[in-house]
């Protein structure tokens, strides 16, 4: 199949389910779906899966802003050129998705990472520890988020014994 068949078979499928608010094409090879229902994530999932349309190839979040109160998490299928991006929002407090790495085990290093860099928690990861962030970095502190300062590692961070003036 072409990229543009993928993408009608999908636009399709998409069309079929009722709580989808709106399917695009962005681009050319992209057809874009927005996910109305987080219930309804896992579900969509399984669907591109059984039509054999793409591979998960990123999950990526992206941060709205705190004056927007969302962020959002893009889920890219990619059948040969073509591309399938879920898109589902989320608020910034408290936002909790479900994993999808019973369906497709490589989503978790995906999924762990949403987790530690912008806070939004994974329900049923295998293993929810960090994946780049060290042990003592502080609580509620996500280095991808618009909102994040800097300086609060600094107050976090224990006092040096040597100044950089005395090593040498």
């Amino acid at each position: 199949m072409n990229t543009e068949e993928i993408l009608t078979i999908a636009e399709q499928v998409v069309s079929a389910w009722d709580w989808t608010s709106e399917s695009v094409r962005t681009r050319p090879n992209q057809l874009d779906v927005k996910v109305t229902s987080l219930a309804e994530l896992h579900p969509a999932v399984v669907g591109l899966r059984v039509k054999r349309l793409g591979f998960l190839s990123a999950i990526v979040g992206l941060d709205l802003g705190p004056e927007a109160n969302e962020m959002e998490v893009l889920y890219y299928f990619c059948p040969g050129d073509a591309a399938i991006v879920l898109r589902v929002r989320v608020p910034r407090q408290g936002a909790t998705l479900p994993s999808l790495s019973d369906v497709i085990p490589s989503a978790e290093v995906f999924e762990r990472e949403l987790s530690e860099m912008f806070g939004i928690q994974i329900t049923g990861l295998r293993n929810p520890q960090r994946l780049y962030l060290p042990d003592d970095w502080p609580d509620d502190t996500y280095p991808l988020r618009k909102d994040f300062d800097p300086s609060v590692l600094l107050a976090a961070a224990p006092a040096a014994e040597n100044t950089p003036s005395e090593r040498n």
